[in-house]
């Protein structure tokens, strides 16, 4: 699995071709959502943009009003940035980030976090071990075995690159 590390002042992984098309296809879906599929009745939309004032709807929605555009385009172009520094999907390679590169990435991997925990219904106390090792024993081939792992591997990423901004 691909860690970032610190080279001067970027930050580098080599990812192999299956990591690249996963993020693709991550960053992707996170784009569709924010684009083509936003709803706010849908909760992935309501985890990305809680309210501000949950016992105030009219503040809330003038907030919203306010904001949301830019705030979309903002997560939005975060998910882009991982598309542009990932290598074409046919292959693998290496991703080298700026800073400015490296903490949109982490938004972007934040963003499909929240919206993969939504989806796999994952709370705070959710143990994600023992959930992955149940959907395992359950069914060793079933999607969700697939979506936790990759949730896992948002983690691991999000997490690598984290240490290597901190270093």
């Amino acid at each position: 699995m691909s860690m970032f590390r610190r080279q001067g002042d970027r930050y580098v992984a080599t990812f192999a071709v299956d990591e690249v098309r996963v993020l693709r296809k991550v960053a992707s879906e996170v784009v569709g959502l924010l684009t083509d599929g936003f709803d706010h009745g849908d909760p992935v939309v309501g985890r990305l943009f809680p309210e501000v004032y949950p016992e105030d709807a009219a503040g809330s929605a003038e907030f919203r009003r306010y904001t949301e555009g830019d705030l979309k385009t903002a997560k939005i172009d975060q998910a882009g940035a991982i598309l542009a520094a990932l290598p074409d999907g046919e292959s693998g390679g290496e991703v080298r980030l700026d800073a400015e590169a490296a903490e949109a990435w982490l938004r972007a991997l934040n963003d499909a976090r929240l919206a993969m925990g939504v989806r796999l219904e994952i709370k705070d106390g959710t143990d994600l071990g023992e959930e992955l090792d149940d959907a395992v024993a359950e069914d060793p081939t079933s999607s969700r075995v697939f979506q936790l792992s990759v949730y896992a591997y948002l983690g691991y990423l999000q997490e690598s690159l984290l240490n290597a901004l901190i270093d």
